[in-house]
């Protein structure tokens, strides 16, 4: 079930991109003087890429809670593979044969991974742990003002797009160590709940600052190194994460295989779809 959810949201974060920008295509094609009608239809794959958004992020929490982080957080970064054989198949794009080769080789560092892990829930961290990692937005936070006043721009895309991973990281650490209460309003008074969803704002606006400053291949690959890499370590080190007896090379193989192709694929987190004219 773990497994089938990480998947699940790798492909659901992998069709919202794509459904993302024909959106954003078909809103340039209509053009500013068109009707309302026509601007609202025109942003409906916009909107249906917003809903595959969170139902990928429902089936990351499902995966996390049964599976260690290592593994979670390498499958979501696969979407980027997703997003580049879409792309090719919907918006006529180019797969260059290095592309083919990272997809494939993403594929075979995913099937390493879900090999080499061990399932079962994280260790019980205590309250300080809970609050520890709520208050670890703060910092993030920081380095999102310090970015903002970096120049040159190169270098502030750069600390831009390590805060997004850094915050992406945290809701990945936040929903592994979820605790659900009873009756499911209580949720809101939850130190993880929260911390996923600040977390998540800082990552979502440092992201968006940094395609401002930076390309989108260097700014996804900092990114996705970021966010995939820290909750690993964190998992491994701190939550109870654990590799399967005797797999450690393989696992080692698999992360490395899997980080290594998402970053060869990074040009592809943002793919601009050609302006279809609408019918």
């Amino acid at each position: 079930m773990g497994l089938l959810a990480a998947l699940a949201a790798a492909l659901a974060y992998g069709a919202a991109t794509i459904l993302q920008a024909t959106g954003v295509a078909r809103l340039a094609a209509a053009g500013g003087d068109a009707a309302w009608r026509t601007r609202a239809a025109a942003m409906a794959p916009y909107a249906a890429g917003l809903l595959l958004d969170a139902a990928g992020f429902l089936a990351g929490v499902v995966a996390l809670h049964r599976l260690p982080l290592f593994v979670v957080q390498s499958a979501i970064a696969s979407s980027v593979a997703v997003t580049a054989v879409l792309a090719v198949l919907l918006l006529h794009a180019h797969l260059r044969r290095g592309d083919a080769v990272a997809v494939a080789a993403m594929v075979a560092g995913l099937v390493l991974l879900a090999l080499s892990a061990v399932e079962g829930p994280p260790r019980h961290i205590g309250s300080r742990g809970h609050t520890g990692i709520l208050l670890g937005v703060l910092p993030v936070a920081a380095l999102l003002l310090a970015g903002l006043a970096l120049r040159p721009r190169r270098s502030a895309a750069t600390v831009l797009a390590a805060t997004a991973g850094l915050g992406f990281a945290g809701v990945g650490v936040a929903a592994r160590v979820l605790l659900l209460p009873q009756p499911a309003w209580r949720l809101a008074s939850s130190r993880d709940a929260w911390a996923i969803v600040l977390y998540g704002a800082v990552a979502l606006l440092a992201y968006g600052l940094a395609l401002g400053h930076g390309s989108v291949t260097r700014v996804a690959a900092v990114t996705f190194a970021v966010e995939t890499v820290i909750p690993a370590g964190i998992g491994l080190a701190r939550l109870g994460d654990r590799v399967r007896p005797g797999w450690l090379l393989s696992c080692v193989v698999g992360f490395a295989l899997t980080l290594g192709a998402c970053l060869a694929l990074a040009g592809h987190a943002e793919p601009v779809a050609e302006p279809q004219p609408l019918e």
